[in-house]
């Protein structure tokens, strides 16, 4: 099921579980928020809102409150001795989609839990097999960091030598 709503003038595409950035919201981490204006609802069926979905929210819970890189506004008028340089960071806010709701449904005030990742079935199996026995040779030998091969050197060719003196017509 994914959800179209609209905040800080913008409009995002979510599903469950994305996380995406957003103008700031008021709210600490942890937090739920609700957005209430949801443009589209979409999976099985669609749901287009005119000009949004009646009784449709999107939770999310607060990750972060934080400011993104300084952008510098510099303007120079030539030979006039005018410039002028500004600076600032915007600030946004690190959300998490925990649920998409219809037909009026309230969102949970608490975050659900985090679904744990399952390890890859076949390619991490000949890893783990080999990290458990040498665990169990033992508990505090610790391994020795693996060096890197030296990166070779690419070697420039020699250069043309040029004539010495006026080029002759």
């Amino acid at each position: 099921m994914f959800a179209v709503f609209k905040t800080g003038g913008k409009q995002y595409r979510v599903a469950a579980e994305d996380v995406l950035k957003v103008a700031k919201l008021k709210g600490e981490p942890g937090e739920i928020v609700e957005f209430g204006e949801v443009l589209v609802v979409g999976g099985d069926s669609v749901s287009l809102g005119a000009p949004t979905v009646a009784g449709a929210t999107v939770a999310a819970e607060v990750l972060d409150q934080a400011r993104g890189p300084k952008i510098i506004a510099f303007k120079k008028r030539r030979r006039k001795n005018s410039r002028r340089k500004r600076g600032f960071r915007e600030e946004f806010t690190l959300i998490r989609i925990t649920e998409i709701l219809t037909d009026g449904k309230k969102a949970n005030k608490t975050a659900p839990p985090r679904p744990k990742r399952a390890p890859a079935p076949a390619a991490e199996a000949g890893a783990e097999a080999t990290e458990t026995a040498a665990a169990s040779e033992g508990a505090t030998a610790k391994k020795a960091p693996a060096k890197k091969a030296p990166k070779a050197k690419a070697k420039k060719p020699p250069a043309k030598a040029k004539p010495k003196g006026k080029p002759k017509k």
